[in-house]
């Protein structure tokens, strides 16, 4: 909660900070990166920084924390921290980090507010980051105790056991432990965090979906290529690692992988699914489908899948086999281009509008930002509260707090 004298500082210079935030993220992180350029050859993701996105994730979230704090002063924002947490410790964050990121961030906010940052501004600013930091500290020092590794240490490498072509521009990989021990329990729908040695030296890491069901002896996940974009898809850069794996990454190499993390997990119980994906989103979801399918679920589970076209649909066929094993399930598919050999799917975007929904549905998305948000607008549309539409981004999440 924030404290009494705070609140009325934080109200009054929000909107002038919230203006400013994106400068503020940006000169944060040539300030840190300054100081700590092994940041951002071994941790940060580089083309995140390139296309601005990580910035605009950052400004994002401290302005979202500082907002729920004024609306909600009873309440933590549980869902947003906990989706932060997860992703800090599948990177293997340690806590003694936050000090660092304060330093470099209060430089940034004073030198971009000038004189309007009184001490006053910053004491009650400092208060907003050490309760967002201290609250993520505690979340991830529990993930770290279940996962049973200490602050930090959360790697461990893997062996490549196959490599398996899905589509032109994405490959599975089966991973296995090199010193024989089982691999790490994990529930369906959560990832792993891969650490590539690049040419340049760089050590960049990469979360990665499981996309097959727990309790097997082996992991399974699946890498698509991801390709540089125009000005319209933010200026993305190549993916070094992504393409990295895909060209280089065979049968027999190591990789070092992370234990299991995320937030986006299949629920026990009997109320109806939705799982909906686009393009390689549609990996978490294998996982809950092989799940449900390897438990002999009886749950009614309605499957959404869109792509470009059928040859660009990873796992197409295993999707069918998974959805055709579960006596209560319905797949839709949506390509932006006709293809004649896969006659029942409905050409152009997802349109929720031809799909029954029973009562009580709980929905799992996985896809672009476009993509979630259209169907997640349909989804409330009819009637779906916004507690039972869950979703994972892959990437810096710029949907922090809605």
């Amino acid at each position: 909660m924030l404290s009494e004298q705070s609140t009325p500082v934080i109200r009054a210079s929000l909107p002038a900070v919230g203006a400013a935030i994106g400068d503020i993220a940006e000169l944060f992180y040539r300030k840190l990166f300054d100081a700590h350029p092994e940041l951002l050859r071994d941790l940060f993701n580089r083309g995140n920084q390139a296309n601005g996105e990580q910035r605009r994730a950052l400004a994002g979230s401290i302005a979202a924390f500082a907002g729920m704090l004024l609306d909600g002063p009873d309440a933590r924002p549980d869902a947003m921290l906990a989706r932060i947490a997860h992703k800090h410790a599948s990177l293997g964050i340690t806590s003694d980090q936050y000090k660092v990121v304060h330093r470099h961030l209060f430089a940034a906010i004073t030198e971009v507010l000038g004189d309007a940052v009184t001490p006053e501004v910053a004491a009650a600013w400092d208060e907003v980051y050490w309760l967002m930091a201290n609250a993520l500290i505690a979340v991830e020092a529990r993930l770290y105790q279940e996962a049973g590794a200490a602050e930090g240490d959360v790697w461990h490498r893997m062996e490549i056991a196959e490599r398996r072509p899905e589509t032109p521009d994405a490959v599975s990989f089966v991973l296995r432990r090199t010193d024989g021990r089982p691999t790490a329990p994990f529930r369906p729908g959560q990832y792993v965090s891969v650490r590539a040695e690049l040419p340049d030296g760089a050590r960049q890491i990469r979360q990665y979906s499981l996309s097959a069901a727990p309790g097997r002896a082996d992991w399974r996940i699946t890498v698509k290529r991801v390709r540089a974009g125009n000005d319209a898809d933010g200026g993305r850069p190549d993916g070094e690692v992504s393409n990295w794996l895909c060209a280089h990454a065979r049968t027999g190499d190591e990789l070092t992988v992370s234990v299991p993390f995320g937030d986006l997990v299949l629920p026990d119980g009997d109320t109806p699914l939705l799982l909906a994906s686009a393009g390689i989103g549609i990996t978490p979801m294998l996982s809950m489908l092989d799940h449900l399918a390897d438990s002999g679920s009886t749950r009614p589970v309605t499957v959404l899948h869109a792509d470009r076209t059928p040859a660009d649909h990873p796992h197409r066929d295993e999707q069918r086999s998974l959805v055709g094993a579960l006596p209560d399930a319905r797949l839709h598919l949506w390509y932006e281009e006709p293809d004649d050999r896969v006659p029942e799917a409905s050409t152009g975007r997802v349109d929720l509008d031809t799909v029954d929904l029973p009562p009580g549905v709980t929905a799992y998305l996985c896809g672009p930002l476009p993509f979630l948000r259209a169907v997640r607008g349909a989804l409330l549309r009819r009637g779906v509260p916004a507690e039972a539409i869950h979703y994972e981004v892959f990437g810096p999440d710029l949907w922090l707090g809605r």
